[in-house]
């Protein structure tokens, strides 16, 4: 059996800092490169640095920095690897990178892209777990065909990263793709025997989606819930004026006549309102402030009678951040593809004749919780209502420096999204969930 790798094919570089228990740590390595030698029969990887003797010996006649076993850890070659170089492949980063580098370097030795990287992680291709999830995504297809991320194929393979979460019992969120529905005007309809006219119709909010990506919860999730109110004031004179005013319309004219004569008799009999009324036809004749007049004249404001009145619902935000940094080949495939899938998810739509935009796309979004490998809506996290996606952030190079695999692909990506509802909670949403509910 062969030994994958040569000095030639895949040669990488160590980044100038990697994260080491949480905090970033220089290299030190300088401009060294480094290239892996894969056994076919052991799959033990070993890390090689090329040297001058090597260029005319070939990898026998190249430093060797150290091993790594199967389902091991890095073991720096006596004599050879240096403290840095120690430090850096013993760290979780240095051996997925090598790992990484490996699995590249198997591929360009001809080997088929699942079975190089079930030869370097043979413990993380199993399928299943998730609904409907595979470990390895289907292969990339031109955009209008059922392996598209955005295709008219409810029943397409959802991407999923890591590839391999499905074979994990780790809780999730869902993000389904929809074509987006209208509400409508509504219609008219009867309630306890009187009609109704129900404004806006309702969205099916199991309608089957368009497209999945299925990735781990991360950290800072939240939700806010809010309503709008605000102040409001309504003086005696603004009072009655609105009393008469809706007992005419609810009773007859003269009904609403009669209501404002007998505020204005009650008004009358009080001495303070006598003054009040004084100083209004004062102002008006001055062009002056009504309130500044009673104030200096008695020293008195007209009471407003402020409330904090209720004003409406408010919509919700959620912000999410996913940071992602491939493995394999096939895995860096598959973040290509999500950042593809939320890119053009969120973009308006053309009309054949280019006259009109129909709206963009919308989203589900689901916690799942995954107890023994189930699959069901996570009852201790609030849910969340079909929503639009604001904003698309893509971060090309989140460990601060520009820095790419072999075959182009950036090490790391980090998206940023902000979703917003499409409609209120409301107190009826809560009936017949358990939990948190929204």
């Amino acid at each position: 059996m062969p030994t994958y790798g040569s000095r030639d094919r895949n040669p990488f570089q160590v980044p100038k800092t990697y994260d080491l228990n949480g905090k970033p740590v220089p290299s030190n390595n300088g401009n060294t490169k480094y290239y892996t030698l894969v056994d076919s029969v052991t799959q033990e990887i070993t890390i090689k640095s090329p040297t001058v003797g090597g260029a005319v010996v070939g990898a026998s006649g190249d430093r060797t920095v150290g091993t790594i076993p199967k389902d091991g850890v890095f073991k720096p070659e006596l004599g050879s690897a240096t403290t840095t170089e120690t430090q850096y492949f013993t760290s979780a980063q240095g051996q997925k990178n090598v790992k990484n580098h490996a699995v590249i370097t198997a591929q360009k030795a001809g080997v088929d892209p699942q079975k190089a990287r079930q030869l370097i992680y043979p413990n993380t291709a199993t399928p299943g777990g998730v609904s409907g999830t595979t470990s390895t995504p289907t292969a990339a297809a031109a955009p209008g065909t059922n392996n598209d991320p955005i295709n008219t194929n409810p029943n397409a393979a959802p991407l999923t990263y890591p590839v391999d979460i499905g074979s994990t019992k780790q809780d999730v969120i869902k993000f389904t793709l929809l074509e987006y529905q209208a509400s409508g005007f509504g219609s008219l309809g009867t309630s306890g025997g009187q009609q109704t006219l129900e404004l806006g119709g309702k969205r099916d909010p199991k309608r089957k989606g368009i497209g999945t990506v299925i990735l781990p919860i991360p950290s800072g999730i939240s939700d806010t819930n809010s309503c709008n109110w605000g102040s409001n004031e309504l003086d005696a004179l603004k009072a009655a004026l609105a009393a008469s005013a809706y007992t005419g319309i609810t009773e007859g004219i003269g009904a609403g006549l009669s209501k404002l004569g007998a505020s204005a008799t009650q008004g009358t009999q009080d001495p303070t309102t006598k003054k009040a009324v004084a100083s209004a036809f004062t102002a008006a004749a001055m062009g002056g402030d009504n309130a500044a007049i009673l104030s200096r004249a008695e020293g008195a404001v007209i009471n407003p009678n402020m409330e904090l009145l209720f004003n409406g619902p408010t919509l919700r935000p959620f912000s999410f951040t996913f940071k992602m940094s491939a493995r394999s080949d096939t895995e860096a495939k598959t973040i290509i593809k999500i950042i593809r899938f939320f890119k053009r998810g969120m973009s308006p739509i053309k009309s054949p004749t280019n006259l009109f935009l129909k709206t963009p796309n919308t989203f589900s979004i689901q916690y799942l919780y995954r107890p023994g490998g189930a699959n069901k809506d996570h009852p201790f996290i609030g849910r969340i209502k079909e929503c639009a996606l604001q904003n698309f952030t893509v971060n090309y190079t989140p460990e601060g420096q520009y820095a790419t695999y072999s075959d182009g692909v950036m090490v790391s990506y980090e998206m940023q999204m902000q979703f917003t509802e499409l409609e209120p909670v409301f107190n009826s949403d809560y009936e017949g969930l358990d939990g948190i509910g929204y």
